[in-house]
């Protein structure tokens, strides 16, 4: 365990690094990140005072801390490898870190939790001005605020260990960036990120709710919201739970497939 702290301390140091290098890249990454859930919050306010000041229980506080509490939660759990490694597979990169005795998921997690550290100083910053533009409501239970903090670990392990699964189809095919796009899609609209679930017709909140994409975002926005009773919060959690040993499942079987059949090209 010793060890693989230190191991963990030099990758965080190569990550840092690598984030400095590529300031510019990270700025643009940030502005999406900020930018986007604005864009869904005026839309929905003007919806919500169009309708009477109210959409489906929410009034225009309540999308503005529904998105706002998005903004934040998917900076915590969003994942970018799948979008990788068709191209280190393509150019032989991925050769040289199977040489390692590490397995090359602890870069990746490595990476993943530097950049969200270390541009959280800017994306704390725009959530507080725009709790103050906005005028949030935020009337969480205790318990709720509790369950939220296991809620969004496992949703970035759910997110993180499907992705990486995800990733590993580029085994098979060099080109992912189609199965990545069906992938965004359906978070897009089933895991809250355009509109609450709350807001989807009863068949799509069902699947939502069957498939992983509303344990990865939506329900540690509910938690944070305080919009679930207990018994629907410890299902949540159980769901999530589930999730997260099915997706790390998925990452050791398509690893150990996949590498049985990978042959470096490109290097």
């Amino acid at each position: 365990m010793k060890r693989l702290l230190e191991i963990y301390r030099a990758q965080f140091k190569i990550a840092v690094a690598l984030e400095l290098q590529y300031r510019v890249a990270a700025l643009i990454w940030l502005i999406g990140t900020v930018l986007e859930p604005v864009v869904y919050l005026v839309v929905w306010t003007n919806v919500a005072q169009a309708g009477g000041g109210d959409v489906g229980g929410f009034g225009s506080a309540d999308f503005a801390a529904y998105f706002i509490s998005a903004m934040l939660v998917n900076h915590l759990t969003f994942c970018w490898h799948m979008w990788e490694y068709d191209y280190r597979i393509r150019q032989g990169l991925l050769s040289p870190l199977l040489l390692r005795p590490l397995h090359p998921i602890h870069a990746d997690i490595a990476e993943n939790i530097t950049h969200k550290v270390m541009t959280l100083v800017v994306v704390a910053p725009a959530a507080v001005v725009l709790i103050w533009f906005f005028q949030p409501v935020w009337n969480p239970p205790a318990w709720s605020l509790l369950a939220f903090l296991p809620a969004v670990v496992m949703a970035f392990f759910i997110q993180f260990f499907l992705g990486w699964a995800l990733a590993m189809a580029a085994f098979w095919t060099t080109r992912i960036a189609a199965i990545n796009r069906m992938y965004f899609l359906g978070k897009f609209f089933l895991a809250g990120q355009f509109a609450p679930i709350a807001l989807l017709p009863p068949l799509l909140q069902i699947v939502a709710s069957i498939l992983p994409f509303r344990w990865m975002l939506s329900f540690p926005i509910e938690l944070l919201l305080g919009r679930l009773p207990p018994t629907e919060a410890g299902a949540g959690l159980l769901a999530q739970l589930t999730w997260t040993l099915l997706s790390f499942l998925a990452v050791k079987v398509m690893w150990a497939a996949g590498v049985k059949r990978y042959s470096a090209f490109g290097a």
